[in-house]
């Protein structure tokens, strides 16, 4: 007898043995899984082959003014100057072609990845640590504004680091942590207006916590003056920021109803425009619901709180209070919703979706790691495929038939920024209505001023310039507060066949091209 029960332990032994020799010998896949995914996501911050489109090129329009003249188009645009004034330092290092100027957001969607696993770390470990890394770094909606001439990865950077700072802030509230979320809060204040709706729901949720909790309330009191005090470095701005709120504001959109607004924002974060998209909103949601209310995992169970876990209940508190001032506020002010608008927050939500990940027992959770996975690189796809403008096609048909001094119309006038900065300099380009230069759209007063423009007279003074020239236009339907102005356009400028067509499953911003041959003399 004693020598089976031996032997049934030496047995044992040897397969407890086997299996640490096997966990030894597969230990480097994970790191390099790791590795090979972190490269990728490296990688796709900085390849994007569609040109720039309309807010692009009006940031490289607007960022290479002298600075004080920046500041005053700024005015007439409608977002605060940080981010213009770093891309016009940047350009002055690197120019002004599509790569260099986007390599800006991308060097932030870099810099992203550490603070995401740092940030993951501390809600769910170490495997909270590589999943936050993994969803961030592939992430659509991160990876499409990593590749875009605008402020949203930079916005997506500073969120990241205030809310790493001030979760370190709560614990020794020192003056240097401090003094860093004052500066993290104004700098968001100056990226991005929804920042105002991000740092109001954190001030409403530290004043929640200094009344709830009485034996932290002075580091909390200090942090909320911390926060609040950051708005100091938004009143230089303050004047132009009081200029666009009663001059331009967001003609071209309507509000959102707050289920249009998630619903928006879900689908965007898997790509957009994309069947595949909605199911990723959907993966997403889900895996956020697991992580609020899964309490206990084990085995092929798990058990769910209702009452919601700690892990990641403020971050979606915080989510929710964002979402909520802002279409309360868009609905007051008549003001529309984009998804990138969403980059204030779409740091929680992501690592929301990780600490999901983690909290799936068992085998299941690399199946569900696998899932979002999956369809994050389909979202990635589209956002490559679906190209932002069809300026390269139309710009390529102009300059093949343009001769120096032949006019190209821009109808309307959003279509100008991107569309001529891939043609020719002899050419006369003119934006409509006001048929001024294309390289900006002057927002002031701009819905009243578009419903009074006249097609009939703008065709006659587009003739009258163009003389025997040839005349190109480069338009587009459907523009909010145009009507079919572009239409009466076509027909008063005597155009037929088109020599482009509007192809809007291809492209963000499509558009049509028109042509009148050179009269002869």
């Amino acid at each position: 007898m004693r020598t089976l029960v031996d032997g049934a332990v030496d047995a044992d032994a040897d397969a407890a043995t086997a299996d640490a020799e096997r966990s030894t010998r597969y230990r480097w896949v994970v790191p390099v899984v790791l590795g090979a995914i972190v490269a990728l996501g490296v990688v796709l911050r900085f390849v994007q082959r569609s040109p720039l489109w309309l807010d692009e090129a009006l940031s490289v329009n607007i960022a290479r003014l002298p600075v004080n003249d920046l500041l005053d188009a700024l005015r007439h645009d409608g977002h605060p100057p940080l981010y213009y004034l770093l891309l016009h330092y940047w350009m002055k290092l690197f120019g002004e072609g599509d790569i260099a100027v986007r390599a800006l957001s991308g060097l932030f969607g870099v810099a992203a990845l550490p603070l995401a696993w740092v940030a993951g770390r501390r809600l769910a470990g170490r495997s909270g640590a590589r999943w936050a890394l993994i969803v961030v770094a592939l992430s659509p909606y991160w990876v499409r504004y990593s590749t875009e001439t605008r402020m949203y990865s930079m916005v997506m950077v500073l969120v990241l680091a205030g809310y790493l700072l001030i979760q370190d802030a709560l614990v020794k509230p020192t003056v240097l942590r401090l003094v860093g979320l004052g500066l993290i809060s104004g700098l968001l204040l100056l990226s991005h207006y929804w920042a105002f709706y991000l740092l109001a729901a954190v001030v409403l949720l530290l004043a929640l916590r200094w009344w709830r909790d009485p034996t932290t309330r002075g580091a909390t009191l200090r942090v909320g003056l911390a926060v609040v005090a950051g708005s100091a470095l938004f009143v230089p701005w303050l004047s132009g920021f009081l200029y666009q709120s009663g001059h331009t504001g967001t003609p071209w959109g309507e509000p959102f109803r707050p289920s249009a607004l998630v619903q928006t924002t879900l689908e965007d974060l898997g790509g957009g425009e994309v069947t595949e998209a909605a199911l990723y909103g959907s993966i997403v949601l889900v895996l956020v619901l697991v992580a609020l209310f899964a309490a206990r995992a084990a085995g092929h169970e798990m058990t769910l709180d209702l009452r919601t876990t700690p892990l990641v209940r403020v971050e979606l508190l915080l989510v929710m209070l964002v979402l909520g001032l802002g279409a309360a506020a868009g609905y007051l002010t008549q003001a529309t919703y984009q998804s990138r608008y969403a980059a204030v927050i779409v740091p929680f939500v992501l690592l929301a979706v990780a600490v999901g990940i983690t909290r799936v027992p068992g085998l299941g959770r690399l199946v569900a790691g696998l899932v979002y996975v999956s369809f994050s690189l389909t979202g990635i796809l589209w956002v490559n495929y679906y190209q932002r403008t069809q300026s390269e096609t139309v710009d390529g048909a102009v300059a093949a038939r343009a001769q120096p001094g032949d006019v190209v119309v821009y109808c309307p006038d959003q279509l100008g920024p991107a569309y001529s900065r891939g043609l020719p300099d002899d050419l006369v380009e003119l934006s409509y209505p006001a048929l001024t230069p294309p390289d900006r759209v002057d927002w002031v007063d701009y819905a009243d001023r578009n419903e009074a423009a006249d097609p009939a007279a703008i065709a006659a003074e587009i003739n009258e310039r163009a003389g025997n020239h040839a005349v190109f236009l480069v338009w587009m339907s459907d523009y909010r507060t145009f009507g079919s102005q572009c239409e009466q356009l076509v027909t008063e400028l005597g155009l037929t066949e088109p020599l482009v067509i509007q192809d809007d499953t291809r492209y963000f911003e499509p558009a049509f091209l028109h042509w009148r041959p050179a009269q002869p003399v």
